[in-house]
């Protein structure tokens, strides 16, 4: 193996029957060995279609030139071999990530940190989520299912892996990330474990969350708790866990409530400018996905060339094996949104009457038996021990069984089980890859034709020829007419989806049931020269002028409310075009970073008239006088954006927080007017309580009214321990509340890894703002901003990774492209020329497994 380096130094949710209502309705150890070392076994020279997929001679080679900000370019004559170097790439800015999701997906965190997320709680998280994911079967189905993938992702799976284990094998642990580097953990991997998390991200908006109602699910009168297996499977390993005791017996109470569909939050805004809407007439994307910025959500930029056929450069969540998930080619530039559609359904099992055992039901008057299967899990129990852990889960023709008390139980009469459209979905890499290598909008627009991997996202996209594209072709439940009328009709499962938050179909008829997702040519699509955009609201109202109508129910509302950020995209479509009518990249560059507040924008005037009505009158709050006077004059200073230098923007935020519970509006919602209602400002009491209430939560947290949103507002990093770093960056940008378009938040909980990381609790559950921070610690929003414009001369592109490309404490890019953004809120060039890169190289390699 050879590395030549140069360097430039340059129930009750529904107790209400819902029975009755719907009956009414008529192994696990990874084998690396083919991949450790940096090596791979000889292949042969096989090419799947236009792209060699395989290495020809048993010899991955890639050349990496680095760029400023760390950006790697990738350049190799195979498929195999580009991900042998993105992987490698990637693994120098973020391995702790991947080999945090290689263990969750593999269902052996229990094995290495002990049955608890917090010791000796007995929450029993690393349980249920090892036994979840076995449930789900998803390491399981790569292992029978890789043989079968096509040849080009069998070789980015393949040499993916090969780059990942280079770096791991190759680098010095003092020299690795230290959240991780070391760890018994941290481990070489194979294609099985690419292919068993891509599986595992693909369940992210559905079945993943119901790891725990899978982990209670069990028959009348049955424990559904572990137990342990025999003494003689007990042994030692290099397991080691925070309460350093062994116990031989667990603490499990576990506790199981309705899950979130999207509990990360995630969202994003993205257009598509067709010729009619650009300056120069060829097409312009603008992509804004607001994603964790920490955890396994994490995007990545990098550029990947195979000469002849791929040239492609954006970024993309990690883990996907050198495909690009929102970025550019020469043809077509591309972004995503965060789908409203649903991916699963729920069914309430009629158990049949006559089986005593509660472990079959009906279907079509036909009895379905209740599978069992019989799983185990290794558990860490503290001193480099282990126990075998044996659970059962059970399983119908549409999927695991679940179980959440109150709400969704199996008793003698009925009980529930999951379906998802993404169980499981092969389609991922060779969806991107397709889009990846798309020389046209029509050939784009065949990737949707010949894949569904494109599982929880709408799709905005634009060409050199000013055509613009939209569709939600995210995987949704392909149920038939009979379905679909009674789901949008039948009051009681109207009610249990309001509920329950998801829908909820009867298992006993075969006409409930769907086969597949829905197929292209019934998604809901626009395509035409003018714009397409969408801000996470549903497929509705993407072209205003062309309302999308008709799609199935599950991809989700026409003729609701909008968002506040929704209304203010549309409103920057509509009235913010230049002079001309039209569009230049920078016009968009500004618009995206311009941090102003819809709602601001709406209701200002009338809150200060309101506070101007008030004086120095304090406002009784639940029996205490509170002076809004300051807070008033921090308002009639503040400029109405939530830029740094913003004075009283945050007043104006908690002002929205309170606002956002019992909305004010002067005039209601209205259909025929959905992006401009409802609107203005009811000057009552209500009002007052509210301005009163957010002085109270900055009174509570210590903040000065008049100070500047940069005082208040800040990214801070987590030392490798997890503890606070100290170094606090000023930080622009809005928020959904007050409707912001380049959003920014503070997620409190979990970012999905055990990576150690700080955090700051709010002074209530009403707002962001922390007492202990000082103000707002942002660690979500904004992560791969892009404008992509077509030119005579071909792409350009200016875009940010806002917390930068490495997640390594002390790296040279673990802060520079955010300390960029504190600065000022700004784009950077993306390189994407070979003179441009040559030009702004940093470092370069040439990597061989040889």
């Amino acid at each position: 193996m050879t590395i030549t380096k140069s360097t430039n130094p340059t129930r009750t949710l529904l107790a209400l029957s819902i029975a009755a209502c719907l009956v009414g309705c008529g192994d696990n150890d990874s084998d690396s060995s083919d991949e450790q070392d940096g090596g791979t076994p000889p292949s042969p020279p096989i090419v799947s279609g236009p792209v060699p997929a395989f290495d020809s001679d048993g010899t991955l080679n890639a050349d990496i030139t680095w760029t400023t900000y760390g950006v790697p370019h990738v350049k190799a004559d195979n498929l195999e071999s580009m991900a042998y170097g993105v992987g490698y790439a990637f693994a120098r800015d973020n391995m702790c990530v991947l080999a945090d999701q290689i263990l969750k997906y593999n269902s052996q965190r229990a094995k290495y940190f002990g049955p608890d997320l917090l010791p000796g709680s007995g929450d029993s998280e690393h349980l249920i989520n090892d036994f979840g994911y076995l449930t789900l079967g998803i390491r399981e189905l790569a292992e029978d299912n890789l043989p079968s993938l096509s040849d080009n992702s069998q070789a980015m799976f393949q040499g993916y892996a090969a780059g990942y284990n280079r770096y791991l094998n190759d680098t010095p642990i003092e020299e690795q990330d230290q959240s991780c580097a070391g760890q018994p953990w941290v481990q070489p991997i194979d294609s099985v474990d690419l292919l068993t998390y891509s599986l595992g991200v693909a369940l992210l908006p559905g079945a993943s969350n119901f790891l725990a109602p899978m982990f209670l699910a069990a028959p009348e009168g049955e424990n559904y708790l572990p137990t342990p297996a025999s003494a003689a499977s007990s042994q030692t390993t290099s397991a080691k866990t925070v309460s350093g005791t062994p116990r031989t017996t667990l603490n499990m109470t576990p506790t199981v409530t309705l899950p979130e569909r999207n509990p990360q939050e995630m969202g994003s805004n993205g257009w598509g400018l067709g010729s009619d809407k650009t300056t120069n007439g060829k097409g312009m994307v603008l992509g804004n996905p607001h994603f964790p910025h920490t955890g396994n959500l994490r995007f990545w930029n990098f550029h990947a060339q195979i000469p002849d056929y791929l040239n492609v450069t954006g970024s993309s969540l990690m883990g996907l094996p050198g495909a690009v998930n929102i970025g550019f080619n020469e043809n077509v530039a591309w972004t995503h949104t965060f789908s409203t559609a649903e991916h699963f359904v729920v069914y309430q099992l009629s158990l049949d009457e006559n089986d005593t055992s509660g472990m079959s039901h009906v279907v079509d008057g036909d009895k379905e038996i209740i599978h069992e299967k019989s799983l185990q899990i290794e558990v860490a129990t503290g001193d480099g021990q282990t126990i075998a852990l044996n659970k059962t889960s059970y399983y119908t023709n549409y999927g695991p069984m679940i179980e959440i008390p109150g709400n969704f139980g199996w008793d003698n009469e009925s009980a529930f089980a999951i379906k998802d459209a993404n169980l499981p979905n092969f389609d991922v890499v060779d969806h991107w890859l397709a889009m990846n290598m798309a020389s046209s909008m029509d050939e784009f627009k065949q990737a949707f034709k010949d894949y569904d991997g494109v599982i929880f996202n709408n799709t905005m996209a634009a060409s050199d020829d000013g055509q613009v594209f939209y569709i939600d072709d995210s995987t949704v439940p392909n149920l038939n007419e009979t379905a679909i009328n009674e789901l949008t009709t039948n009051p009681r499962l109207i009610q249990t989806k309001a509920a329950a938050g998801f829908t909820v179909l009867p298992g006993n008829s075969s006409q409930f049931d769907f086969d597949g997702p829905v197929p292209y040519e019934q998604a809901p699509k626009y395509e035409g020269a003018d714009s397409v955009q969408n801000s996470n609201d549903s497929f509705w109202l993407t072209n205003l002028s062309s309302p999308i109508t008709g799609v199935n129910p599950l991809y989700g509302n026409t003729e609701n409310q909008q968002s506040l950020r929704s209304r203010m995209g549309q409103k920057f479509i509509e009235t913010e075009a230049g002079s001309d009518g039209t569009f230049t990249p920078q016009e968009v560059e500004d618009l995206l970073l311009n941090n102003r507040s819809y709602l601001a924008e709406d209701i200002l005037p009338s809150l200060l008239q309101t506070c101007t009505e008030q004086s120095n009158a304090p406002v009784n709050v639940d029996g205490e006088d509170v002076d809004i006077s300051d807070a008033c004059d921090a308002l009639a200073m503040w400029d109405s954006t939530m830029n740094t230098s913003s004075v009283g923007a945050h007043v104006f935020r908690e002002f929205a927080f309170q606002f956002s519970q019992e909305p004010q509006w002067e005039v209601p919602f209205s259909p025929d007017a959905p992006v401009t209602t409802p609107s203005g400002l009811e000057q009552n009491g209500t009002t007052l309580q509210q301005l009163a209430k957010a002085v109270q939560v900055i009174e509570q947290a210590g903040v000065a009214f008049d100070a500047t949103l940069g005082e208040v507002q800040f990214v801070e990093r987590s030392l490798p321990d997890g503890t606070a770093s100290g170094e606090k960056l000023p930080w622009g940008g809005a928020h959904n509340i007050e409707g912001g378009f380049n959003v920014f938040d503070s997620i409190r909980g979990r970012d999905e890894t055990l990576l150690p990381r700080h955090r700051y609790e709010p002074v209530n559950t009403d707002t962001i703002m922390s007492a202990e921070g000082n103000g707002y610690h942002i660690n979500y929003g904004t992560s791969w901003a892009m404008v992509i414009s077509f030119t005579d001369e071909g792409p350009q592109g200016r875009g940010i990774l806002t917390y930068s490309q490495s997640r390594q404490f002390g790296s040279e890019h673990f802060l520079d492209q955010t300390r960029l953004y504190s600065e000022q809120p700004t784009l950077r060039d993306i390189y994407f020329t070979d003179e441009e890169i040559e030009a702004n190289t940093i470092e370069k390699i040439t990597l061989s497994s040889q």
